[in-house]
């Protein structure tokens, strides 16, 4: 059968291919040969290249994440305003019997707010507390430790804080431990305590 023109055209161009495919085989099988040694290399070196980057990149990717942008507060600001909360919960509850209000409420100052410093040194005037602690010879030490934080805003966060007080007196020593709701506030002084309750006692 003769073929048209088209036709020839084409089969031209597949035994063109063919034999360039055939050339391609044979040129390669032949460098395969004696080459065969730097493909091993090349996979073997593709893991080692790329597996150490991977961990330390998921590790750095999962830990690098900076949760205080979604807070109001920078993670100095809360590093100072526990340290502050956490040294007023040691002067809190630290005092003795011949100690006076005023003397008891200086300790705390740079620590807590004018307000509550009046009221704290108020709290301990107070006539009957204050006789009561004369009485027994009362002396008291505390520490604290911040077990969450319950709240927070602008410039303001509520530690809950766990207050272990020392009482020791004419009968004898106890030991207590109580929760607190302690919140501070950020001022041109810094973080300083400005109020103070039992943990709680605002939601009943």
């Amino acid at each position: 059968m003769e073929l048209s023109s088209g036709q020839q055209r084409l089969l031209f161009v597949v035994v063109v291919l063919a034999l360039a495919g055939l050339g391609v085989y044979l040129i390669g099988g032949h460098h395969g040969t004696s080459a065969s040694p730097p493909p091993k290399p090349t996979v073997s070196a593709a893991p080692a290249t790329t597996a150490p980057p991977t961990t330390p990149a998921t590790t750095n990717g999962s830990g690098g994440v900076d949760i205080y942008q979604w807070l109001p507060f920078t993670q100095q600001d809360l590093t100072q305003a526990a340290h502050t909360t956490v040294a007023f919960a040691a002067d809190w509850e630290t005092w003795s019997y011949t100690e006076p209000a005023p003397t008891y409420a200086a300790k705390m100052s740079g620590l807590v707010t004018s307000e509550l410093s009046a009221t704290l040194e108020n709290d301990y005037a107070t006539p009957g507390v204050a006789n009561l602690r004369s009485a027994q010879k009362q002396i008291s030490t505390s520490s604290g430790t911040i077990a969450s934080i319950s709240t927070f805003g602008s410039g303001t966060i509520t530690f809950d804080v766990n207050i272990t007080q020392q009482l020791a007196t004419s009968s004898g020593t106890t030991h207590t431990t109580q929760q607190y709701a302690v919140t501070v506030v950020s001022g041109a002084g810094g973080w300083q305590v400005n109020d103070i309750e039992q943990a709680g006692a605002g939601n009943q």
